[in-house]
């Protein structure tokens, strides 16, 4: 399977991806239950996204083809929307939620392993740029589609939505299967056996910030939006979709220029520039919270915020593989992909809690702009470690 049509597969996923994810806290706020349950089911399905992240990495490393785990993913996942498209109590949201986790977990590493093995001759930074242009595109289209599901009060849709995608997913799989991983892999690995894990972790540090920000753009700010800050007034359910439909349209407008502008660049100057724009976008979530016409300031938001996850996503990827010897990718996915796991579980139901004491959202914005700004710390560090690789002559992140 080329690369593009790769990119066609995953916009076909991300559509469904795209309205379960941003609007499901939504749907669930509209069923009465409460920030900290929304949140905390959430954190659930991290849980199991967490182990089937690991389970897939392990057999990717084996030689397992591509497309089985994904394969079993989109089953699973329809199984989780079909519960929730019923659910109105949070044992059956939980369930729900738990088996829409574990097919994350089983999706993640084999679609981002198998970007390496459709990209050539285009390298690899470029073709990690496209395919979250395409994800990034589906996602919007997702989000924008439940909005207009809001606007008629049908939100429940989403789910409809998703599981038709996930049959089409499954048929082009059985139709078009993703190239097979070697059954040996050699070569490639930059650092000795047992030392590429040390290498990596500055790397997942900055990506359990910098994931951090979906998760909580996902979950935190719609509920922050319904409920009003001190000052800034609540919008009801449909404005509130559409605001984050538009946060994800200027995420597909901007995925393909940034990704590809940084990846002529070090990846620590990607990094970087993600953190530092994630960080503006946080800060100006909080202060929206302290002014009447604080709604202005999160559209405002909405662009460093689109910016720094545009700059992260393709770039981060990038590096997982330039710190991670081939025979190892696999597990190095999985990895870095549990990073988004670990922080959907943690900081969703933090955010609950304080949505639910504080009332509004301005102190986790502003605790959230300040992490960011602290993970310029391991960046500095990934960046020693890329001068130090240089003048060895190993292959590293720069």
């Amino acid at each position: 399977m080329p690369l593009r049509e790769l990119a066609l597969l995953r916009l076909i996923a991300a559509v469904g991806v795209g309205g379960v994810l941003y609007l499901t806290p939504l749907v669930f706020e509209q069923a009465a239950l409460s920030p900290v349950e929304v949140t905390g089911g959430l954190a659930l399905a991290a849980l199991t996204g967490a182990a089937g992240r690991l389970l897939c990495g392990r057999l990717l490393d084996r030689a397992l083809p591509c497309t089985l785990p994904l394969l079993l993913a989109a089953a699973i996942a329809i199984a989780g929307d079909g519960v929730l498209l019923v659910a109105h109590s949070f044992p059956a949201f939980a369930t729900g939620q738990l088996l829409l986790g574990l097919a994350a977990g089983l999706y993640w590493p084999a679609i981002e392993l198998a970007v390496p093995l459709t990209c050539a001759p285009m390298a690899t930074a470029r073709a990690f740029a496209l395919v979250r242009t395409a994800d990034a595109t589906g996602v919007a289209i997702g989000a924008l589609a439940g909005a207009g599901l809001a606007v008629i009060d049908r939100l429940r849709g989403i789910y409809l939505i998703d599981g038709v995608g996930l049959v089409l997913l499954m048929l082009l799989l059985l139709r078009f299967p993703l190239p097979q991983l070697p059954a040996s892999r050699r070569g490639g690995g930059s650092l000795a056996q047992g030392r590429w894990f040390l290498a990596l972790l500055p790397l997942l540090l900055v990506a359990l910030l910098a994931t951090a920000v979906p998760a909580l753009l996902q979950s935190a700010l719609p509920l922050d939006l319904v409920r009003g800050g001190l000052r800034r007034p609540a919008v009801a359910a449909a404005p509130g979709a559409l605001l984050i439909g538009l946060q994800l349209g200027l995420l597909v407008l901007l995925q393909w220029p940034v990704g590809r502008a940084l990846a002529r660049r070090p990846v620590t100057t990607g990094l970087a520039v993600s953190l530092t724009c994630m960080a503006l976008g946080a800060l100006l979530l909080a202060l929206s919270a302290l002014i009447p016409w604080g709604l202005g300031l999160v559209l405002v938001a909405l662009v460093p915020l689109a910016l720094g996850e545009a700059a992260f996503l393709p770039i981060a990827t990038e590096a997982v593989l330039q710190l991670t010897p081939s025979e190892h990718q696999g597990l190095a996915m999985a990895l870095f992909s549990q990073c988004f796991a670990l922080s959907a579980m943690v900081a969703p139901p933090l955010a609950g809690w304080m949505l639910q004491t504080q009332g509004h959202g301005g102190w986790l914005w502003l605790l959230l702009a300040a992490a960011l700004l602290a993970g310029l710390v391991p960046v500095r560090r990934l960046r020693r470690q890329g001068e130090l690789a240089s003048a060895l002559g190993v292959g590293q992140a720069s």
